[in-house]
């Protein structure tokens, strides 16, 4: 970009030169300022990293872990022997010290963490450790110390060990993971191939990734990490942890730039539990829920696609509480829901037996809730509540189903509960909306325009209210294995 040119003008009369030279010194005053402020908002690259790599590579160690192996429970195959060859004992003794004998054999494998306190506490992911009957650690300085695993959190892959050792260890702490920006300058230090206290560089290269757990919020960077990475930090350039380093994308289990670390104010929070109680406490609400899409807002007459829609309610604090479902949270203790994702880490990071607010679409209205928070981890498994028993089926074909309506005959051959109600999905035409938006025979109908349907008859005047509403859409409550999802079926 071409500079911008200030032309100041000057005047040649001696007795205006020193005003003059003040106004010049003050605009150079005052373009100067503008430049800084310009250039604070991009951080130059850094000329090295070296002096902050010196600075905290103490704090990173080697993990080696050991693992037994149990003995296999069959005879691996072997070469054939005549019985009483001068060759049998010969055979016999190489394929024991093969390992093929009938002995457990043990297996190591190697690991990255790092200290948070001079007192011995090294934080590692999960998988690092899960399955180890003896983990050691190697620091920088070569000293190696024995560890014992204080807590794990499969969730988040995040293990939290203990050494004991006769003098103070050096550690880091953990940074503001939400303050990091994408582009921003990281480093991540590790024991990459067993090629321990191995420095790489790289930027933030995307946030709040999520790969495959409820709670994941993974920043993505492009610094190199590989197979022995796993578990070491990723440090911003204040020498603080912003991230433990946890999985790559790979085609070839290389680095090819997309690496994964979980974010440090996620990390944190499982720290704390671990440390104090050596397991997680989460917070629990008591609903099964789903994404409200744009079909669905439409369906329910809802002005925009937001929100966490319930799709059942088990027994537990919002039964308690009265969320229904069909409800829509929208609001969790003074927090906007914008998704499930949201809602289920905000609800997981609330103190267990706290009382929260919870605001809820009802009808069209409303609702203000106080819900007091459950455990996750003492609630996971909980049988849903099941209803009523139905009446004689009715066969129709509706919508592109086939439904037929529920019998004693029918829960037997599913499996259901005694007391399941609804239409039974007994065919599907390929060639319709319900096909593409993935209803299958076996599914069962439980509502329609989040009212309870046990017959044919409901379902037609479901569809009859929605047509005199104006909508273009049904919106159906399913269960599949007892799992509830909404669909909306276009009326059109």
């Amino acid at each position: 970009m071409k500079a911008k040119t200030i032309s100041i003008p000057v005047t040649r009369n001696s007795t205006d030169s020193a005003p003059m030279r003040a106004i010049w010194m003050l605009t150079l005053a005052v373009m100067l300022l503008m430049l800084q402020t310009v250039m604070g908002h991009a951080r130059s690259a850094p000329e090295s990293f070296a002096d902050l790599a010196e600075e905290i590579s103490p704090s990173v160690v080697n993990i080696t872990t050991t693992t037994t192996i149990a003995a296999p429970t069959g005879q691996m195959p072997g070469p054939i022997v005549p019985e009483g060859s001068p060759f049998e004992d010969f055979f016999k003794d190489f394929m024991d010290r093969g390992g093929n004998g009938q002995r457990p054999r043990r297996s190591q494998a190697l690991g990255s963490g790092f200290v948070i306190s001079e007192d011995g506490y090294i934080v590692t992911n999960n998988h690092v450790i899960a399955e180890a009957d003896e983990i050691e650690i190697e620091f920088f300085d070569g000293t190696m110390l024995p560890a014992k695993v204080i807590g794990r959190d499969p969730k988040v892959d995040i293990a939290l060990l203990k050494v004991e050792s006769d003098v103070p260890l050096p550690f880091v702490a953990f940074g503001d993971s939400d303050i990091m920006r994408v582009g921003d300058w990281v480093m991540a230090i590790g024991n990459p191939l067993g090629q321990g206290f191995s420095v790489s560089a790289g930027i933030v290269s995307a946030r709040n990734r999520a790969l495959s757990g409820t709670y994941d919020d993974y920043l993505q960077t492009d610094a190199a990490i590989n197979r022995g990475n796993s578990g070491g930090p990723l440090f911003n350039m204040d020498g603080q942890v912003i991230g433990v380093n946890t999985a790559i994308l790979s085609p070839n289990g290389g680095s090819i730039g997309i690496g994964f670390s979980m974010a440090s104010n996620v990390v944190t929070r499982v720290v704390d539990q671990l440390k104090e109680f050596g397991e997680t406490r989460r917070g629990w609400l008591g609903v099964r829920i789903q994404d409200v899409t744009a079909d669905v807002a439409e369906a329910m007459g809802l002005e925009t696609a937001a929100g966490a829609l319930v799709t059942d309610v088990p027994e537990g604090p919002a039964a308690e509480a009265g969320i229904k479902s069909g409800d829509v949270i929208i609001v969790f203790d003074g927090v906007t829901v914008e998704d499930t994702r949201g809602l289920v880490r905000k609800v997981g990071n609330t103190e267990v037996g706290k009382e929260v607010r919870v605001v809820v679409l009802r009808d069209g209205k409303t609702q203000t809730l106080k819900i007091t928070l459950g455990r996750r981890e003492t609630a996971e498994g909980t049988i849903p509540a099941v209803v009523e028993a139905s009446e004689a089926p009715i066969e129709k074909d509706i919508l592109g189903l086939t439904v037929t309506e529920m019998s004693d005959e029918l829960r037997g051959k599913m499996g259901l509960p005694d007391g399941a109600e609804g239409l039974v999905v007994k065919a599907v035409d390929e060639a319709t909306e319900a096909f593409e938006k993935g209803l299958r025979p076996g599914d069962v109908l439980t509502e329609a325009g989040q009212q309870k349907i046990t017959s044919v008859a409901d379902l037609e005047a479901r569809i009859k209210d929605a047509h005199e509403a104006g909508r273009k859409s049904l919106l159906l409550l399913v269960r599949r294995a007892g799992e509830p999802r909404f669909v909306a079926l276009s009326l059109e």
